[in-house]
């Protein structure tokens, strides 16, 4: 039955530093002008609300504030001067505020769910009507709320800022994914939908079969051979996009990963190394490192497009529900996890 309030998870400062979650009942908020309400069906946990939640991205968070980045729902109640949605309508949120096509801005901030800016771990939210994407139709709205930051991220990392550049992924193409992370994932099926290899690194054995099930060529324990940029290189001849998303410390095997004239898509909030890479390397290969700044508002569209034109499913690891939010931020860092930890709301009530 519907009521007039809602549960919210907040972030509460807490003595010794970091946040510890909270549930809350508040009144449904109401959207002003430029405004939409998104009745939450599922949000979706990524390493940087970890790190959000302990105190260690970004500047403060507010005295209390909604975590997490990814959701998708359903819009159901629109603010005055709003064309662009109806309630109805399947969205899934915008990671970054004022960034809509192009490259970034500093003006940018640190994406929904952390300084100031609240986040989807509510049953409604209020956003800006350009602060949301169409969900994909292929997908079901507790996959869909996994595109936001891995996917998109994944989806820059293989494709650029917009306008993409000529190079496009097809057979006869190598793409080489560090970890296991929702990112490379993300990547890794991005890749094969498009018709290149995919190899991959772990230090899980037993991911091995899941992952050469999903359809990459190889997979090397970076826990048992140091040098797999050399190894994966002799086998394929390079890849020609190496999606970093592990850190620094992996550096100089991306560059001995990377084919002559390719690129190494850097991103992830593992580790940071104060010592250069290999730049003879880098040099001799003619290859480049770019950073990567999960995406566009514009890019997302493409993304959802991609999504729905390649069939491309994200892989789901649990599904938690949202009476046990805090169970899912742990669930994210257990042992042996492959995709994505998601959140799903009760709104029939």
């Amino acid at each position: 039955m519907q009521t007039d309030t809602m549960r919210r998870w907040v972030l509460v400062p807490r003595a010794g530093g970091g946040h510890e979650l909270v549930l809350r009942v508040v009144a449904i908020p109401e959207p002003g002008p430029g405004q939409i309400r998104v009745r939450v069906h599922t949000a979706a946990i990524n390493f940087r609300d970890l790190l959000v939640r302990d105190g260690r991205y970004g500047s403060a968070a507010a005295p209390e504030l909604v975590p997490l980045s990814d959701g998708a729902g359903v819009v159901d109640a629109i603010g005055a001067g709003v064309t662009s949605w109806a309630a109805g309508d399947r969205v899934v949120s915008v990671y970054f505020q004022g960034w809509a096509d192009g490259d970034p801005s500093s003006g940018k901030g640190l994406g929904l769910g952390s300084g100031t800016e609240n986040g989807m771990l509510a049953e409604y939210v209020i956003l800006p009507a350009d602060r949301v994407t169409v969900a994909p139709g292929t997908l079901s709205l507790t996959e869909a709320a996994t595109l936001p930051c891995s996917g998109l991220t994944a989806w820059t990392a293989l494709h650029g800022n917009r306008p993409y550049g000529a190079r496009t992924l097809g057979p006869g193409d190598t793409v080489m994914v560090l970890g296991t992370g929702g990112v490379s994932l993300f990547a890794a099926q991005l890749a094969l939908a498009s018709g290149a290899q995919v190899w991959a690194t772990t230090g899980d054995a037993g991911k091995r079969e899941r992952l050469s099930n999903l359809g990459i060529a190889g997979v090397v324990d970076h826990t048992e051979v140091e040098a797999w940029g050399e190894r994966v290189f002799a086998a394929t001849g390079g890849a020609q996009i190496v999606v970093n998303a592990v850190g620094g410390r992996s550096m100089d095997q991306a560059l001995a990963a990377v084919a002559y004239g390719g690129e190494i898509a850097y991103l992830g909030l593992f580790d940071f190394v104060s010592t250069p890479p290999d730049l003879l390397t880098l040099m001799d290969k003619a290859a480049s490192i770019r950073g990567v700044a999960v995406g566009s508002a514009a890019a997302q569209d493409d993304l959802v497009a991609a999504v729905d034109r390649l069939g491309v499913r994200p892989v789901i690891d649990q599904v938690v529900d949202f009476t046990d939010a805090p169970d899912a931020y742990e669930r994210h860092l257990a042992k042996g996890v492959l995709g994505k930890v998601v959140i799903e709301m009760d709104t029939a009530r």
